[in-house]
């Protein structure tokens, strides 16, 4: 117990002694080091009174004593709420008499590799608007060109088309009729229609047709629609969402390394089962990548370590940085984060020949609702160009999936603890100085523009969604392939409903490489079975014995075709597992 980095706390459920040891290495490999409290007998039982420890202290032990609880203990500290929290306190501060020593003595040595708390240094609000900014909304290689596309930025419903001139608009995804979501109708004659009862708005949102009016009456004007700003630039399609002011250009992002001759580049889309916000901190948290994605792509769990970082600028529309492995001579990575939801990520590779080389990674996260984002990642440099011209498309998105999938599981988790718990990220999350800086910068950036946002969970302060998520159910049976439209293109089968946490719903539906590759494995596949089972029966009626083998070698080669597309399906539609959950 003396080497013990950690609190040690002997707690007696049911006369039986379980020990909660929180042990940790030493400050070099930089992990939190707290106090080790020996010796000291807790019961099971409720604790009463205040305690002189701060929130975020409290916070700290109990997120630890949940973190390490065994089954018997779990009804003793799992609880988020204020009186237990302060229980919970009052145990380590009936430890820390009984040790005689004082509070910040126990806590001064987890202090040095946390991220500090800023208490009475916190920034004042600054003047935010969600809706005065550019969104992702699609990849222009992407977004099909004959039929209307459903999308969500929050909880705002949001439905884009291309007109008879190739022009992209953007409306409500709300028929001023009955209310019918514009994204199940169609394109007619360059025209939006609601396929409900048939009314037509052109491009600048005038009601153009209603079949049901009576002869030579006018169109009303409260059925005309009121477009969104549409651009595109660099390969995306950006929305702004404010209709009483002007977008403003200067808010657009302009990626410049993107738009340099010769650079190669690997865009991909995918829709993910949780917040953005958990989404923008994954991306910009470089210290998990040895371990959850350990064999995939260059990362190795051997090389975790500490990471340094070192923050240049801090503004209210975002934060910058450097960063680099604590081994590294230098901070070769450099990452920005800008309002609302772009992250950019550039690193300076020097070569073998001492030749600098650049790559840049882009990721752009819109809120697609509560409990949904949807990635943009645009992946450039001359490796991504070399790559990309002798590796299909589809094998890359699908290896791209995969590295998401194998988070998936932590960040739906992290986002039902945010939703359940009700509580700001400084309650939850104990924040590295080596590994947590960009995510805390995020957090406190949220302090400040929160409050113009429809939601947000900040470092110290949140705004829970005023609306329930509205559950969406996609219609199951014979009729599901052409009555469900979300997205446009694409359907499982007739008889399946979709399913937003499986990889062809989240990716494949929205990649036309992909859904091209999938169509072609299903056509091929069945071609294949058919052909081996006619090389079969033609082998089995054959008499000489030299056409009869070359007939089942036939056979045998398009069963092993068919098998291939077999797997190439399993690839697109079948989720990545972890060995020790299979």
């Amino acid at each position: 117990m003396a080497n013990c980095g950690g609190l040690c706390l002997m707690v007696q459920p049911r006369m039986e002694l379980n020990c909660i040891n929180f042990c940790s290495a030493n400050a070099s490999q930089s992990f939190v080091q707290g106090a080790c409290v020996s010796g000291a007998y807790l019961h099971r039982r409720k604790w009463d009174g205040t305690s002189s420890l701060s929130g975020s202290n409290q916070m700290m032990i109990s997120k630890r004593l949940d973190h390490h609880r065994g089954d018997e203990t779990a009804n003793f500290v799992l609880s988020a709420d204020t009186s237990r929290r302060n229980s919970r306190a009052e145990v380590l501060r009936r430890v820390i008499a009984d040790r005689g020593t004082t509070t910040d003595e126990v806590l001064a040595d987890r202090d040095e590799a946390l991220i500090q708390d800023d208490v009475g240094k916190a920034r004042d609000r600054v003047e935010y608007n969600w809706e005065e900014e550019w969104y992702p909304m699609y990849l222009t290689a992407e977004m099909p060109s004959d039929s209307p596309l459903g999308l969500t930025v929050f909880d705002r419903s949001l439905v884009l088309f291309y007109d008879g001139d190739g022009k992209v608009h953007c409306f409500e995804d709300r028929c001023p009729h009955r209310s019918a979501k514009l994204s199940e109708g169609q394109i007619t004659d360059g025209n939006l229609e609601c396929l409900y009862h048939g009314w037509q708005f052109n491009g600048a949102g005038t009601c153009v047709k209603i079949p049901q009016l009576v002869p030579g009456a006018k169109i009303p004007k409260a059925a005309c629609m009121r477009p969104y700003e549409v651009r595109e630039s660099q390969g995306v399609i950006w929305v702004w969402l404010s209709q009483k002011t002007p977008g403003d250009p200067k808010k657009l992002p302009w990626f410049e390394y993107f738009a340099r001759e010769g650079w190669g580049e690997v865009s991909f889309m995918e829709e993910l089962p949780y917040d953005y916000s958990i989404l923008l901190e994954n991306l910009m948290d470089p210290a998990h990548l040895p371990i959850s994605h350990d064999g995939s792509s260059s990362a190795m769990r051997k090389n975790a370590q500490a990471l340094v970082f070192e923050v240049t600028e801090r503004t209210s529309r975002g934060f910058a940085g450097k960063w680099g492995n604590i081994s590294s001579p230098t901070l070769p990575s450099t990452l920005r984060f800008d309002a609302p939801c772009s992250i950019r990520d550039d690193k300076e590779i020097v070569g073998k020949d001492g030749k600098i080389d650049y790559t840049s990674v882009v990721f752009l996260c819109r809120p697609a609702g509560q409990g949904k984002s949807m990635l943009l990642a645009r992946f450039g440099g001359k490796q991504v160009r070399n790559r990309s011209k002798w590796i299909p498309t589809w094998i890359i998105h699908q290896g791209t999936t995969t590295f998401l999938e194998q988070d998936m599981a932590f960040l739906a988790s992290q986002n039902e603890t945010l939703v359940r718990e009700n509580v700001a990220t400084k309650d939850l999350y104990l924040n590295l100085k080596s590994s947590d800086t960009w995510v805390s910068e995020y957090r406190k950036w949220l302090d400040l523009t929160g409050h113009g946002m429809p939601s947000y969970f900040g470092h110290r302060s949140l705004s829970p969604s005023a609306n329930m998520a509205v559950a969406e159910a996609a219609p199951a049976g014979l009729i599901a392939a052409t009555a469900s439209s979300y997205p446009a293109k694409g359907s499982f089968g007739a008889m399946f409903a979709r399913d937003p946490t499986n990889r062809y719903f989240r990716h494949v539906v929205h990649c036309k490489s992909c859904l091209q590759a999938f169509h072609r494995f299903k056509k091929f596949q069945k071609i294949g079975v058919v052909l081996g089972a006619i090389c079969t029966g033609v082998a089995i009626t054959c008499s000489a014995g030299a056409w009869r083998a070359t007939f089942v070698i036939l056979a045998l080669l398009m069963f092993t075709g068919a098998y291939a597309c077999t797997r190439g399906l399993a690839a697109l539609t079948q989720n990545f597992v972890r060995a020790h959950r299979r």
